[in-house]
């Protein structure tokens, strides 16, 4: 047995799910959470990390609390390094939309895989995405699918969420979790924002578990 079979045949029983997200205001953190949640009900193992602000003060400034929310999740979670992304058998992204794309904070930490992408350690890995925006219509679909051409330049199977579940046609997305603060209301994702995420969770720690199981038979 190679230590690439042992790998999977550990990863069949707990799979690593890494969740790399950026969140300024804590709707996108609040989905993170749900999915980790999901993952780990489901036996995995998972890390959350947020990635750092690439503004200084005088800019974050200029939005009410964002200083401070940075302060708390900063406390919370450690940021994501290249060690996660090796370490992990799935990494689900997260990021608020920019303008119908991924937040730059996270971009920013994607850009930093480039070792990974060329010694193909990340082929074959499981990866998904999700987002929140301030409105409706806001570009959370826009935002994750732009997320997706990353991971399969990195290899990752790309698992979405699907309809796999009832919850998804009251919330969310087919591609992945999402929520709309509204803007100035600064709402929570709704209970039904945070079952898809929960779902979704679930639903990766599922697949990953079963492509691991497939290698290891494959391997005898």
């Amino acid at each position: 047995m190679t230590l690439s079979d042992r790998n999977d045949s550990m990863t069949a029983n707990k799979p690593k799910v890494l969740i790399a997200f950026y969140s300024r205001g804590g709707t996108v953190e609040g989905l993170a959470r749900e999915i980790a949640a999901g993952a780990t009900e489901n036996g995995a193992e998972v890390r959350m990390r947020r990635a750092r602000e690439l503004v200084g003060e005088e800019v974050m400034k200029l939005a009410p609390g964002w200083i401070e929310n940075a302060a708390r999740m900063n406390a919370d979670y450690e940021a994501p390094t290249v060690a996660d992304a090796e370490w992990c058998d799935a990494m689900v992204l997260g990021a608020p939309t920019r303008f119908g794309a991924a937040a730059s904070e996270l971009r920013a930490y994607l850009e930093t895989l480039g070792a990974l992408w060329v010694t193909r350690k990340l082929m074959n890995k499981v990866g998904s995405a999700f987002s929140s925006s301030s409105v409706p219509h806001g570009g959370v679909e826009t935002t994750i699918l732009s997320l997706y051409p990353t991971l399969a330049h990195l290899g990752l199977v790309i698992v979405p969420t699907g309809y796999g579940d009832d919850v998804l046609f009251s919330a969310g997305t087919p591609y992945g979790a999402s929520a709309n603060s509204y803007a100035a209301k600064k709402l929570p994702p709704t209970e039904n924002d945070l079952a898809v995420a929960r779902y979704q969770g679930r639903r990766i720690a599922d697949v990953t578990r079963a492509l691991a199981q497939m290698r290891a038979a494959a391997a005898g």
